[in-house]
């Protein structure tokens, strides 16, 4: 995907037209998603145009530094402020797949390893937590699972915001961790796993098709699972669709009605998400590739013994710091992802 400014500004012309039309909001769905798509063309032509103007007093200062030495300073803070604008840009021509710039659901399990990969797995959330409001992402808890003496079994959240879908799917699988566990008396050391799925956020406008004697609902006690992460309730709700065996429960609305309506937007958004997988690993075959985004698919590993640091398996991308990164300083491995499949798309 090329960014093109002026294809870009006749977008937005042409989705002000629409708005203006009569009648526009008489379809309030509709309107919300052309206003939003409004808001986000509106926002790269207005950095792109902002890109510009800085560009040319960029020019005009470096002109003046050559016969200025006491100008150096200024002249470096703006070309580090350009760099910065630009990198922007390149990472919004990044994500050009049918749901990228839209919300994702975001669910973290725990693999083999019991009580290690349960709390490995509550590590993982609060990191992809924190990560979202650094990134600016709304991000809310539906569910979260308890796990037998510490962490989460499973916890699933919305993430809102521009790009969210796109971003996440930068971190979908396996994540490793290398630590001494503080689990075992004997203070050996253990490797957990948990993994990351992530899927599109779509509402009810995008056709899915569920047939109601596919479904299993079942009602239960939460049980305050994750410790702060979720409200107690007697209104959780898990539903299993028997052809793909997909399960998502969701526990963190204010009734039972509500929990269900959430639990079958996850339930749609699992399922697009693996038709979309099941192309992908179509396209694979065909091109003689192992596809695989389940738990053989170990995408990142984080060493806390004897030597901390993270390291991408797809991208080489490593940091010595783990402690940032668990924190959600997760920026650098995305964007050297997101790179690495736009290279690897051609």
């Amino acid at each position: 995907m090329i960014f093109d400014p002026p294809a870009l500004a006749e977008r937005v012309s042409a989705l002000e037209q629409e708005m203006g039309a009569t009648g526009f909001w008489d379809d309030q769905g509709h309107a919300a998603k052309v206003s939003a798509e409004h808001a986000r063309a509106q926002r790269k032509l207005d950095e792109f145009r902002s890109l510009e103007s800085e560009l040319d007093d960029l020019e005009a200062l470096e002109e003046m530094a050559a016969e200025d030495d006491s100008i150096a300073d200024e002249l470096a803070e703006q070309r580090k402020a350009v760099e910065q604008r630009l990198e922007r840009l390149e990472e919004e021509r990044l994500f050009s797949g049918e749901y990228d710039a839209g919300d994702a659901v975001v669910s973290v399990h725990g693999g083999t390893g019991g009580t290690d990969s349960q709390d490995w797995a509550e590590m993982m959330l609060r990191m992809y937590l924190r990560w979202s409001e650094k990134r600016g992402l709304d991000a809310e808890l539906k569910e979260a699972s308890a796990g037998e003496e510490a962490g989460i079994k499973s916890a699933s959240f919305f993430a809102r915001g521009e790009n969210a879908y796109g971003l996440f799917s930068a971190e979908k699988g396996v994540h490793r961790l290398v630590r001494i566990s503080p689990f075992d008396s004997a203070g050996r050391r253990h490797t957990s796993f948990a993994l990351l799925e992530v899927a599109p956020l779509v509402d009810e406008t995008v056709d899915v098709e569920i047939d109601d004697g596919d479904l299993q609902i079942d009602t239960y006690r939460a049980s305050g699972a994750g410790g702060q992460h979720v409200n107690k309730t007697d209104s959780a709700v898990r539903i299993t669709h028997r052809p793909s065996k997909i399960v998502v429960q969701c526990q963190n609305e204010r009734s039972q009605s509500a929990n269900k309506t959430t639990a079958m937007a996850m339930l749609r958004s699992k399922l697009i998400e693996r038709e979309q997988q099941l192309r992908e690993e179509e396209i694979a075959r065909e091109k003689g590739e192992a596809k695989d985004v389940g738990w053989g698919s170990q995408i990142r590993s984080y060493f806390l013994h004897p030597s901390t640091r993270v390291k991408d398996h797809r991208t080489g991308h490593e940091v010595g710091d783990a402690q940032r990164v668990l924190d959600g300083d997760l920026d650098g491995f995305v964007r050297a992802e997101l790179l690495r499949e736009a290279g690897d798309g051609g």
